[in-house]
């Protein structure tokens, strides 16, 4: 075991042998750089076809996903949201990436019981102002994650890192993580959003697809939560703002 271990702090690098655990941490980093470089030298024209067949790919399954997309939209948010929410539990799973796995879990609960909120017949006049909420806050988390996942990613291309005597590997490792967690969890919560915002709007009362509406709009009464009016449409309130849409609805 100690033998193994020995083995692989040794790297030979042009006509000079290094051992890693006899090197200060910055001189430890150059000869790894420089190491990683001659590994790869003579593999460009590999690497140019790999990116080639990864850009013609993406482009292809660009093009069928929105042709689904147009064709049967109802099935493909439900396949695509299906398929986000569940496969990288498993992959993580698998992996034993429990961080990730902590945060999926307190983020379903979270949107269960919104769901089951949005699903009550009738809706509750509170359950309307508590789903927007939710998803504001769930956007504004996962736009700070994406923006400082991004920036840290392109300080990394530009060697900024090494200001810092941090490692490019560990500033990769973090923009990705940060970006993807953006991006994964604001897609879930558009579509989650969308979802239950359809459902609050087709059992809030105002429509019936059979028979009289249990509910009438009132002028001076909120569409949504059922309260009287304090302020007139988009005008300035200490509480929260009202407008009034192209359908005369406030």
């Amino acid at each position: 075991m100690d033998a193994h271990g020995e083995h692989d702090n040794i790297i030979k690098l042009g006509n000079r042998t290094y051992d890693l655990s006899k090197l200060p941490a910055d001189e430890k980093w150059r000869v790894e750089h420089a190491y990683l470089h001659e590994k790869h030298r003579g593999h460009e024209a590999m690497h140019a076809e790999m990116v080639l067949i990864l850009l013609a790919s993406l482009v292809i399954c660009q093009v069928l996903l929105v042709f689904w997309r147009k064709q049967h939209f109802s099935s493909y948010q439900k396949a695509t949201l299906l398929g986000m929410w569940i496969i990288p539990v498993f992959l993580c799973i698998k992996f034993q990436y429990w961080r990730f796995i902590v945060f999926w879990c307190l983020y379903t609960v979270g949107n269960a019981y919104l769901g089951w909120r949005a699903s009550r017949v009738p809706v509750g006049s509170t359950t309307p102002r508590l789903v927007y909420k939710w998803f504001l806050f769930i956007y504004k988390i996962c736009y700070f994650l994406g923006v400082t996942g991004y920036i840290v990613i392109m300080m990394t291309l530009l060697g900024i890192n090494v200001l810092f005597r941090i490692q490019p590997q560990s500033c990769f490792d973090v923009g990705l993580m940060l970006l993807f967690y953006g991006l994964y969890f604001g897609v879930l919560g558009r579509d989650l959003a969308e979802i239950c915002s359809e459902r609050m709007a087709a059992k809030i009362g105002y429509y019936s697809q059979s028979g009289i509406p249990s509910r009438s709009l009132q002028p001076d009464v909120c569409a949504v939560c059922g309260n009287k009016l304090l302020v007139q449409p988009n005008e300035e309130a200490l509480i929260e703002r009202t407008y009034k849409l192209s359908c005369h609805h406030t």
